[in-house]
């Protein structure tokens, strides 16, 4: 049995979450919290496998009560926003930083149209995110691949051209993606495109807490932008993120890849075609193997290709099977793949 504490103000919607995990026969809710200060007795009561975590709330609100439980006991917390607005999104994600594995909407009342696939997505992932025993950290005080490594294994030639780097990422990703972004220099002169895999209505939330800490400009891409050096583009939600010949985004409504939309593997294969070897592709944490498969297809028309390292991936599945089946040039910590990245494009002497 998955032991889940609910901590929730809203006596209503502590009843609804009851009500939903008790119709699975694998999760048993062991207790209830309204505010974070009631959940930081509970937990170290109750030792709960999973968490779910409502944000604002009196007393102690959840990024708070996340900061303290992740310092005194850490455990697998899910973030749920009962209100999409820009402001809470952005404490979700602030939520996240801290250490909370992800957020997700509070699942509407059974006579909405999403009712039934918002409840199967939260038992999903509560049952996925009980199997994470340890929050992984890293430490975030290496230097990466000396630019002369790099140079060498590369090729001047290489380094001249690039012309694009692409990211895709699942659970554990938006820490990962912060990470790499804000150790990217203000004068990086690449677009950054990302897939990041997230429940809907978070996307923009997501690219303005990006904002906060990188030195480029971060967008929610839109349809036939052209991109610009320096510039980070996130996928929007409900669309597949595609490189189109002259440097513009197209955004297509075609069928789910691995189930997904925006996919990983869409935009890697894109940019493969569009860019071939003058393109770097970057897939990190995350379940399932969204992306490895044409990590390998850029691989092999000569891009740069990284794959985030086991220590680091709160979910090594995705960069497993990259590694798994040899599209990756580097297996990386994500302060390691921001410096190579650097390392890439500095000008050889």
């Amino acid at each position: 049995m998955i032991k889940v504490l609910i901590v929730d103000d809203s006596a209503s919607m502590r009843l609804f979450l009851e009500q939903i995990f008790a119709a699975d026969p694998e999760i048993e809710v062991v207790g209830a919290a309204q505010n974070g200060e009631e959940a930081l007795a509970a937990v170290e009561r109750l030792a709960p496998d999973v968490i779910t975590m409502d944000i604002y709330m009196p007393k102690l609100n959840g990024l708070d009560a996340t900061r303290r439980i992740m310092e005194t006991h850490p455990k697998p917390i899910i973030i749920l926003s009962g209100n999409l607005d820009q402001e809470e999104v952005i404490t979700s994600f602030k939520a996240v930083e801290a250490g909370a594995l992800v957020a997700l909407p509070k699942p509407r009342g059974a006579g909405h149209p999403d009712h039934e696939r918002e409840v199967g997505s939260l038992v999903r992932t509560v049952k996925l995110m009980s199997e994470i025993k340890v929050v992984k950290r890293w430490p975030r005080t290496s230097k990466g691949l000396p630019s002369l490594q790099i140079r060498e294994v590369i090729g001047k030639e290489a380094l001249a051209q690039l012309q694009v780097v692409a990211i895709g990422a699942s659970t554990g990703g938006p820490v990962v993606i912060q990470t790499i972004l804000s150790g990217l220099s203000e004068n990086f002169p690449l677009p950054v495109l990302i897939v990041q895999h997230m429940a809907s209505g978070f996307v923009h939330g997501f690219a303005e807490w990006l904002a906060l800490s990188s030195r480029l400009p971060v967008h929610v891409a839109s349809r036939n932008e052209h991109i610009l050096p320096g510039h980070v583009y996130v996928a929007p939600d409900g669309f597949q993120m595609l490189l189109e010949t002259g440097n513009r985004i197209k955004l297509s409504g075609e069928p789910p890849v691995n189930g997904l939309r925006p996919s990983v593997s869409s935009l890697f294969r894109s940019v493969a075609d569009v860019c071939g070897k003058n393109a770097a592709g970057v897939l990190l944490t995350g379940m399932g193997t969204d992306g490895a498969a044409e990590l390998l297809l850029l691989k092999r028309k000569g891009a740069v290709t990284i794959a985030q390292d086991e220590a680091s991936s709160v979910i090594y599945g995705m960069p497993a099977e990259a590694a798994r089946i040899g599209a990756a040039t580097y297996k990386l910590s994500p302060d390691k793949i921001a410096s190579t990245l650097e390392g890439l494009v500095r000008k050889t002497g």
